[in-house]
Order: C-alpha cells, then structure tokens, then sequence
C-alpha cells in the first residue's frame, strides 16, 4: 500500500479513487470502469507533477525521509552482484547502522558501505535507525583499510539523521571515531564515491562522505543539523523547522551551488520510491561514470585532490 505525505494528501484522494473504481470492476466483470479511472490517473499524474516541480526546503525533507525511499540495502542488492557483507570492528562489536563488504559492480571488485535505518520496527530497531555508534565507523575504517590494501574502490551510500548520541556511544568514543572514518577517507589511496540517498545529517555523514566524488539524489538533504534540531536551538521550538529548512541550505541544488556536492542524480517524478528500477538505474550510471573520471589518476593525485576539495570549501570569500 502507498504511503502518502502529508503535501500528498490531495494525490492519495484521486489515486484512492481509481483504485476503488479498479477494485469494483474485479468483483463485478460486466462493470467498464476503466475510461473513468485512466481518466483519474491523469489528473494524479499531472498533479503528482505539479506537488513535485518545486519543493519547498522542508518538503526536501519530508521527501528524503519518506518510509519507501530505496535504503542502502535495496542499492546494494540492486547494484552489486557477489555481495560479501563483513561485520564487527574488532575491538567493540558490530554495529547494524552500517552495513559494508566485498562485491561486485559490473564485475568490478569493490568495498561498499552503507549507513542502513531498517524497513519495519524491528529492523529500525536492529539498524537502529541509521544512528550509527563508535564501533559502526570503526568498522567502516577497517573496511577502508581493506580496499585501500587491495586497491578496491569505495562506494558508500549515506541515509542517516546522524551518529547516535547515547551515552554508551560517547563513552566508547563516538566522536573519535567519526574523525578516525573522515581521516581514514581523505587519506584513501583508492578512488572513493560517496552517494546521499536520503539524509545526511551532521559527522555521522560526513564520515562516509569524504570521498573523491560526492553525489546526491535529487530530493536528498544534506546539513549540519536537522531543521527541527536547529529550530528547536534557534528559536526555542521544533515548530519553526520549515524556516530552519530554508536557513540551512540542505537541498540538494543549494550544495552543488556552494560546491559541497559534485553531481545531483535525477529521480522519478514523485521520488524514488514511486520508480525504484529508474532511479537505481540512473545511480549505478553516474556511480560507473565517477569512477571512470577518478580512474585517470593515480594514488597521489587522488589524495591531493581529494584534500584540496575538501579544505577549499568555504574559503571564497575571505581575506
């Protein structure tokens, strides 16, 4: 069954009624419904087209965090072939907000990473929501370490809202282990892909998302914070989150304009999850298309590049 956001509502009415005339029709055979309904489905198309053509800040949001979004599992199964999942940091534990291995794109050998949030409750709670704790990053590290002795690209797909501040987290060393990923990163002898599926939020993306090449959906998010956290520090409420959406610059046209992002990966009319095939389609293109531009350089060259991209960022403009 679709779900619908809350700007959707309008789409869910008219889609709800084709589907309740459709549904007649199959317990009544003699019943021709069908001009009826295609009619609907036009004017939820043309709709579904206008609801989408300009999205607000925080409808990016809403998007980017909607329950059928493609997650970092539905890429990997989709995308890689010979897929060999890898656990545990070897100090700690393993940690199922991260998910990493060796695979396979177009019989390529590769490592690829992935923050994951989990589909139901019980996966969200068993990924536990995409928050990753110290022993996931660590992990990530060791991954990395992994393809950068074997000369293995690295592919990572960032959906997170950001690390998990628990207090067991902290105490293992949470933000010592997101500056170890993002070190671990931009000194990778590899060339490195980094793509925001979803959210991005804070260091708990960023350590995933220091690479060579970072691209982002079309309707993803990527800040510092989250509009309702900034919202709630700003102005003291969570309720002012749409002006804190459009404060923070997160989309994903406002990075590629501040030069935080290299490309944006189109999506479907509606977003990913209305056409799931389409858009893993267009991300393995421009995946294979950013590798083929950093497999001109060599280990030097991707290092230097990759630290100067990353140290240029913000500094136009200063004296």
């Amino acid at each position: 069954m679709q779900s619908y956001l809350d700007f959707e509502k309008p789409l869910a009415e008219i889609e709800g009624k084709a589907e309740e005339l459709r549904a007649m029709a199959r317990a009544n055979e003699e019943m021709d419904v069908e001009r009826e309904a295609s009619a609907l489905d036009q004017k939820a198309h043309a709709l579904l087209a206008s609801l989408y053509k300009d999205l607000t800040p925080w409808r990016k949001c809403q998007v980017a965090r909607h329950p059928e979004r493609p997650h970092s599992s539905d890429y990997i199964k989709a995308l890689f072939t010979e897929y060999t999942p890898l656990a545990g940091d070897r100090g700690f534990g393993e940690d199922s907000a991260v998910l990493g291995g060796l695979a396979r794109l177009n019989d390529r050998p590769v490592v690829v990473l992935g923050h994951e949030k989990g589909r139901d409750t019980q996966g969200r709670l068993e990924h536990n929501f995409g928050m990753a704790r110290p022993e996931g990053y660590r992990k990530a590290v060791r991954l990395m370490d992994l393809a950068d002795r074997f000369g293995l690209p690295v592919i990572a797909f960032v959906d997170t809202p950001g690390a998990y501040p628990g207090k067991g987290a902290e105490e293992r060393g949470q933000s010592e282990a997101i500056a170890r990923s993002t070190e671990k990163c931009l000194s990778l002898g590899v060339p490195m892909v980094s793509v925001i599926i979803g959210e991005g939020g804070s260091g708990g993306a960023v350590a995933l998302a220091s690479g060579d090449r970072v691209a982002m959906l079309e309707h993803s998010v990527y800040s510092v914070i989250s509009p309702e956290g900034c919202a709630s520090i700003l102005w003291k409420s969570a309720d002012k989150m749409r002006e804190a959406a459009e404060a923070l610059k997160l989309t994903a046209h406002d990075l590629a304009q501040l030069g935080v992002i290299d490309r944006i990966i189109d999506e479907p009319t509606g977003g990913a999850q209305r056409d799931r095939e389409a858009t893993m389609q267009s991300v393995s293109e421009n995946i294979t298309d950013m590798l083929a531009e950093l497999d001109k350089l060599s280990r030097k060259e991707l290092i230097r590049a990759r630290r100067g991209r990353f140290l240029r960022m913000g500094a136009k403009g200063l004296g």
